[in-house]
Protein backbone atom coordinates (compact mmCIF):
# COMPACT_ATOMS: atom_id res chain seq x y z
CA UNK A 1 0.00 0.00 0.00
CA UNK A 2 1.38 3.57 -0.75
CA UNK A 3 1.17 6.59 0.94
CA UNK A 4 -0.43 9.74 -0.11
CA UNK A 5 2.28 11.81 1.22
CA UNK A 6 5.06 9.41 0.66
CA UNK A 7 7.53 11.58 -1.84
CA UNK A 8 9.87 10.72 -3.92
CA UNK A 9 13.88 11.34 -4.57
CA UNK A 10 12.82 14.04 -6.81
CA UNK A 11 10.41 15.64 -4.94
CA UNK A 12 12.17 15.80 -2.08
CA UNK A 13 14.55 17.41 -3.70
CA UNK A 14 12.91 19.92 -5.89
CA UNK A 15 11.44 20.97 -2.03
CA UNK A 16 15.25 21.26 -0.52
CA UNK A 17 16.12 23.27 -3.21
CA UNK A 18 13.43 25.52 -3.09
CA UNK A 19 13.53 25.88 0.81
CA UNK A 20 17.52 27.11 -0.32
CA UNK A 21 15.93 29.24 -2.66
CA UNK A 22 13.74 30.97 -0.31
CA UNK A 23 16.54 31.29 2.69
CA UNK A 24 18.77 32.84 -0.33
CA UNK A 25 15.70 35.33 -0.82
CA UNK A 26 15.61 36.38 2.96
CA UNK A 27 19.29 37.02 3.50
CA UNK A 28 19.20 38.64 -0.35
CA UNK A 29 16.88 41.18 0.93
CA UNK A 30 17.89 41.45 4.52
CA UNK A 31 19.31 44.75 5.52
CA UNK A 32 22.51 45.46 5.19
CA UNK A 33 25.46 46.89 7.54
CA UNK A 34 25.67 49.97 5.79
CA UNK A 35 21.40 50.47 5.35
CA UNK A 36 20.39 54.02 7.39
CA UNK A 37 18.19 51.95 9.92
CA UNK A 38 20.79 49.21 10.89
CA UNK A 39 23.35 52.25 11.49
CA UNK A 40 20.34 54.49 13.35
CA UNK A 41 19.82 51.09 15.87
CA UNK A 42 23.94 50.35 15.90
CA UNK A 43 23.81 54.41 17.00
CA UNK A 44 21.05 53.71 19.20
CA UNK A 45 22.27 50.54 21.08
CA UNK A 46 25.38 52.53 21.32
CA UNK A 47 24.04 55.64 23.35
CA UNK A 48 22.38 53.15 25.17
CA UNK A 49 25.49 50.98 25.95
CA UNK A 50 26.92 54.49 27.00
CA UNK A 51 24.15 55.58 28.99
CA UNK A 52 24.18 52.27 30.95
CA UNK A 53 27.80 52.68 31.78
CA UNK A 54 27.36 56.35 33.16
CA UNK A 55 24.67 54.71 35.43
CA UNK A 56 26.48 52.34 36.02
CA UNK A 57 29.56 54.27 37.20
CA UNK A 58 27.56 56.72 39.02
CA UNK A 59 26.54 53.85 40.86
CA UNK A 60 29.60 52.53 42.28
CA UNK A 61 30.92 56.54 42.82
CA UNK A 62 27.52 56.56 45.48
CA UNK A 63 28.61 53.57 46.57
CA UNK A 64 32.82 54.37 47.35
CA UNK A 65 31.07 58.05 48.98
CA UNK A 66 28.79 56.12 51.24
CA UNK A 67 31.37 53.73 52.36
CA UNK A 68 33.65 56.61 52.91
CA UNK A 69 31.07 58.48 54.87
CA UNK A 70 30.46 55.16 56.81
CA UNK A 71 34.24 54.62 57.65
CA UNK A 72 34.38 58.28 58.95
CA UNK A 73 31.35 58.26 60.91
CA UNK A 74 32.50 54.58 62.56
CA UNK A 75 36.28 56.42 63.19
CA UNK A 76 33.93 59.10 64.86
CA UNK A 77 32.52 56.76 67.44
CA UNK A 78 35.19 54.87 67.98
CA UNK A 79 36.83 58.26 68.52
CA UNK A 80 33.85 59.42 70.65
CA UNK A 81 33.82 55.82 72.92
CA UNK A 82 37.45 55.73 73.39
CA UNK A 83 36.82 59.65 75.18
CA UNK A 84 34.26 58.17 76.61
CA UNK A 85 36.22 55.11 77.89
CA UNK A 86 38.91 57.54 79.12
CA UNK A 87 36.94 60.02 80.66
CA UNK A 88 35.32 57.35 82.68
CA UNK A 89 38.39 55.87 83.84
CA UNK A 90 39.70 58.96 85.02
CA UNK A 91 36.39 59.76 86.79
CA UNK A 92 36.84 56.12 88.57
CA UNK A 93 40.53 56.23 89.36
CA UNK A 94 39.51 60.00 90.78
CA UNK A 95 37.17 58.20 93.10
CA UNK A 96 39.27 55.83 93.96
CA UNK A 97 41.69 58.29 94.66
CA UNK A 98 39.05 60.49 96.86
CA UNK A 99 38.11 56.98 98.77
CA UNK A 100 41.34 56.62 99.65
CA UNK A 101 42.37 60.01 100.53
CA UNK A 102 38.87 60.20 102.75
CA UNK A 103 40.09 57.04 104.32
CA UNK A 104 43.45 58.14 105.45
CA UNK A 105 41.74 60.80 107.03
CA UNK A 106 39.36 58.68 108.45
CA UNK A 107 42.06 56.67 109.98
CA UNK A 108 44.11 59.74 110.82
CA UNK A 109 41.34 61.10 113.17
CA UNK A 110 40.44 57.59 114.65
CA UNK A 111 44.48 57.87 115.83
CA UNK A 112 44.22 61.18 116.84
CA UNK A 113 41.09 60.22 118.85
CA UNK A 114 42.82 57.58 120.43
CA UNK A 115 45.93 59.23 121.23
CA UNK A 116 43.77 62.47 122.60
CA UNK A 117 42.07 59.58 124.84
CA UNK A 118 45.85 57.39 125.77
CA UNK A 119 47.23 61.31 126.53
CA UNK A 120 44.10 61.82 128.70
CA UNK A 121 44.32 58.65 130.75
CA UNK A 122 48.23 58.72 131.39
CA UNK A 123 47.04 62.97 132.49
CA UNK A 124 44.62 61.20 135.09
CA UNK A 125 46.85 58.87 136.06
CA UNK A 126 49.80 61.59 137.40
Amino acid sequence: MRHVNDNGFAERRKAANEAKKQLLTKFATAPKPTDPDVVAKRAERAAAAEAREARRSEREQAKREEYARQLAEAAARTAAASAEAKAQAEAQEAEAVKSIEQMAADEAARKAERDRRYAARKARQR
